[in-house]
Order: C-alpha cells, then sequence, then structure tokens
C-alpha cells in the first residue's frame, strides 16, 4: 500500500513517498507503475510545482494529481537577504501552521543550503534560539526534502536571469551543491524520516545528490550515532561539542545529563572504527565561556589521536542572550593551541548576521512581531 501521510492532510503528499511508494500509488490510480518513475523525475530532477509541468504524463494522471495530490508543502512567510548577498533565509509555515528555518549559503564555488528536521527543539541548549521554543514536531521526509528543491529553484531561476541575483563577482549558479542538515531540531531524533529524505536527495533517479555533498549533525545522542555507522550511505556526520569536559557541557547542552562525553566520545571512535570517515565537531566559540588557551588544551587532548576535524564556529548571538561571540584574539588563540597539538581545525565564517541566520532567530523575530 502507498505511504500514509503524518498530517491528516487527505490530499497525498507526493514528497512524502519514496519512490516505490509512488509507483504504487500510480498504479492504485490504474496507471503502469513506470509512470511512478516519471512522476519521481518530474518532482525531484525538474523540481516541477504543478502537474501541467509534467508534459509526458497522460492527461487523466495529471488531472488526478491537480484533484487529490499536494507537490509544494511549504509556504513562505519572509525571506531576507544578507547585505553581501550571499545568504538567504527563509522562514517557512507548514500545513500544521508551525513554522522552520532553511538558509541558503553561496560561496564562491558551493551553494549549501542548511535545512531543518523538527519544528522546534527538545534538546535546550542554552544558547540557541530554537530551544527557547521547544518541540513541536518532527517534519515528515517531504518537508525535509521540500526545503532543498525550493532553493534548487531559486537557484535555478536566478541562472535563467543572467546571474542578476548572483552576487556580485560571482557567475551564476546552476543549483544546490551541499545540504547540512543543521538547521531547527535534532535530526538523530527524528532518525526514520531524516534517512527516508537522505535516500531521496542521493537517490540517482532522484535529486542524485552526492552523499559525500551531505552532512548532518547531532548534539550527541549515542544510540542515533551508531546507527548513523550502519548505514550504507557515505553521509558526513557532525557533532555539536562546544565544550571539553562535562562539567560545562552540561551547562550549555543539557543533554549531556543523559549521554556524557566519554560515552559521546566512544560512539565517535566506534563511528570511525566502523566507517573509516572523518568525523566533524562543531565548536560554538562563545566569549568567556569555552574559549580560553586551558579549554582549548583540553579539547585537544579530548580529540588526541581520533581522525576527526574541529570546526570552530564563532557564536551567531541570539537578542538579550549573555552568551556573545569571542573576540578575535581568543579566538586566534584557540586555533593556535588545536593547531599546535595537530588537530585539523578550520575557523568558520559567521553567515548572515544581519538577517537573523542563527538557529530559530528569524521565526523568533516573526513571532515575536505576532
Amino acid at each position: 500500500m502507498p505511504q500514509e501521510t503524518m498530517t491528516g492532510n487527505q490530499a497525498i503528499r507526493l514528497l512524502d513517498l519514496n519512490r516505490e511508494a509512488l509507483r504504487e500509488q500510480v498504479v492504485a490510480w490504474g496507471q503502469p507503475a513506470y509512470r511512478g518513475d516519471q512522476l519521481y523525475r518530474w518532482l525531484l530532477q525538474k523540481v516541477a510545482l504543478t502537474p501541467e509541468e509534467m508534459t509526458d504524463l497522460p492527461a487523466g494522471l495529471r488531472a488526478r494529481l491537480r484533484e487529490e495530490a499536494q507537490i509544494e508543502l511549504l509556504a513562505p512567510v519572509t525571506e531576507t537577504a544578507a547585505r553581501d548577498g550571499n545568504t538567504i533565509k527563509t522562514l517557512f509555515r507548514l500545513d500544521d501552521g508551525q513554522l522552520i528555518e532553511t538558509v541558503l549559503m553561496r560561496y564562491d564555488r558551493r551553494r549549501t543550503v542548511c535545512i531543518s528536521s523538527q519544528a522546534g527543539c527538545a534538546i535546550g541548549c542554552t544558547f540557541c534560539a530554537t530551544a527557547q521554543m521547544g518541540l513541536q514536531r518532527n517534519l515528515t521526509a517531504g518537508e525535509i526534502v521540500a526545503q532543498v528543491l525550493y532553493f534548487e529553484r531559486w537557484l535555478r531561476q536566478a541562472a535563467k536571469h543572467h546571474g542578476g541575483d548572483a552576487p556580485a563577482g560571482q557567475a551564476p549558479a546552476a543549483g544546490v551543491s551541499n545540504v547540512v542538515v543543521m538547521g531547527m531540531g535534532e535530526p538523530l531524533a527524528n532518525y526514520h524520516q531524516l534517512w527516508q529524505a537522505l535516500r531521496t536527495l542521493t537517490d540517482a533517479q532522484g535529486y542524485s545528490m552526492g552523499a559525500r555533498k551531505i552532512t548532518v549533525s547531532t548534539v550527541g545522542l549515542v544510540p542515533g550515532i551508531d546507527r548513523f555507522a550502519e548505514e550504507d550511505l557515505q553521509i558526513n556526520l557532525a557533532v555539536s561539542l562546544h565544550a571539553p569536559n562535562d562539567a560545562l557541557r552540561a551547562t550549555l547542552v543539557p543533554i549531556n545529563h543523559r549521554y556524557p562525553l566519554a560515552e559521546v566520545m566512544a560512539a565517535c571512535r566506534r563511528y570511525v572504527a566502523r566507517t573509516h570517515r572523518r568525523i566533524s565537531f562543531e565548536y560554538a566559540l562563545m566569549r568567556g565561556i569555552n574559549d580560553s588557551r586551558e579549554l582549548a588544551e583540553e579539547l585537544s587532548a579530548l580529540l588526541k589521536g581520533l581522525l576527526c576535524h574541529v570546526n570552530l564556529i564563532p557564536l551567531n548571538p541570539v537578542a538579550g542572550s549573555a552568551y556573545q561571540p569571542s573576540r578575535r584574539e581568543d579566538v586566534d588563540a584557540f586555533v593556535e593551541v588545536l593547531q599546535g597539538h595537530g588537530i585539523p581545525v578550520t575557523l568558520r565564517m559567521r553567515r548572515g548576521i544581519d538577517i537573523d541566520a542563527g538557529c530559530g532567530q528569524l521565526r523568533a523575530r516573526v513571532a515575536a512581531r505576532g
């Protein structure tokens, strides 16, 4: 039987169905199964939004799609662009009224989309705007995929207009090159829907993105990390660390009480041993909180001998929060210590500070306006 949708909406939400389920659905409509493959390609390769665009489908099937199916799962509420034009953030409304955020970040050679996996988040990280909302619900696989498709269309349209929307000095980009699941929510707490979405995005007959172009970030759910290590797709894994000891990490990431640092690091070492892939650690630098030389020494000792890479990210500050980005001299000193111990490290640029690009910030601002 075709997969059921999760929202109770009577319209069949096409992006919530995987390729096999689409084949089953068109058969249920009296069409040959291969029409499901055609429909799948229209949705994911040609990013069609209406049945009228699907010109090689028979008129009867297109009529059925108009009457009984839903293609677009996201309704843009507001969109903001950074002054340099490189970062675009969109707030979407879902069918049930929940709000989620998605960010496009354009670099010289990459067009990375940062997507959400949940509406809100239950983890409660004290420096994160999303944590202040609590968890509303998991996203469906289709809602996860739809965020990528939205910006795929956006970039293709920009390219058609001769680079009119491309940043100064950059050629127009044809489409999304990378995806990071680092937006609202804890991805590994929505494991099944996340992995259905990842398989759709990497399916050679669908969106066909390379698995190594996708990174999933977790705050450190140990069972999820172990499960992730057994998957057959070479999706990248990043762990949000933010502190090198339990005492500090528990104040920043409360779930550390459930999964202490020793358990998280043990899972990370099992992951590397099982997959032979490098693991990334995200570390948001906060002034006077986790950015001292002493903590850099602790972090170096914690990661010694592990195939890993550290992404240092100066914090995107939340309005009214006591947590602020580190001073440049402290950032430089932190980097120097890690490099001195042979720990690979990259200092990430903060993107979209002027448009509330930090996780949950745009939603919070719009909600505050009522």
